[in-house]
């Protein structure tokens, strides 16, 4: 937990926002706290701690200390040992990608597409009677931005059965065309 002057997005103050770009530059899995959303919280984990400044950073509950303390653990190595990691894009991009044997990621979901060719694409779906889960990549930057490099495919939507990509709403109107979707989704070439 990282309690600092703002948001890892908008820091208030230079110190802050060097904590953050360390902390997000080894990958740490970190939440934080706004100390000036709470002025009894930004006090109080003064004498806490026994740290008088802020940014300050806890792991498990036990505080590490601010940023000339974590510099040094940089430095030295040990904080990519101290810190826990968060999950590598490509490795949640995996995962998200298998999450179900037929995948779409899309602009909406099942129950709302958000652009048209995401609309397009549940039709032709939802005509095939196959089950199929949706990521709405607008939800998520880092996963949108992620999978056009990962899947080097720069449109969405982006259909991918068993973990592989089939493509966009293009090859999904052929495949229907020809008469090859079903067999596609099912998995059977």
């Amino acid at each position: 937990m990282l309690f600092m002057k703002g948001s890892p997005k908008e820091p208030r103050c230079g110190f802050s926002r060097q904590m953050v770009e360390i902390l997000q530059k080894h990958g740490v899995a970190f939440s934080s706290f706004d100390i000036f959303s709470d002025e009894e919280v930004r006090q109080g984990l003064k004498t806490f701690s026994n740290w008088p400044t802020y940014p300050q950073l806890y792991v498990k509950g036990e505080l590490i200390g601010g940023l000339d303390i974590v510099k040094e653990l940089e430095a030295s190595g040990e904080l990519d040992t101290i810190c826990p990691k968060g999950q590598k894009l490509e490795d949640r991009l995996k995962s998200l990608i298998n999450k179900a044997p037929v995948m779409l990621f899309m602009k909406g979901n099942k129950q709302m597409a958000k652009c048209g060719f995401s609309k397009q694409i549940l039709e032709i779906m939802n005509n095939t009677g196959v089950d199929y889960e949706t990521f709405d990549i607008l939800e998520d930057e880092e996963v949108r931005q992620g999978l056009k490099s990962f899947s080097n495919w720069p449109t969405y939507p982006q259909l991918y059965v068993k973990g592989e990509l089939v493509g966009g709403l293009d090859i999904v109107k052929e495949l229907k065309e020809s008469g090859e979707l079903l067999p596609v989704l099912k998995g059977e070439n």
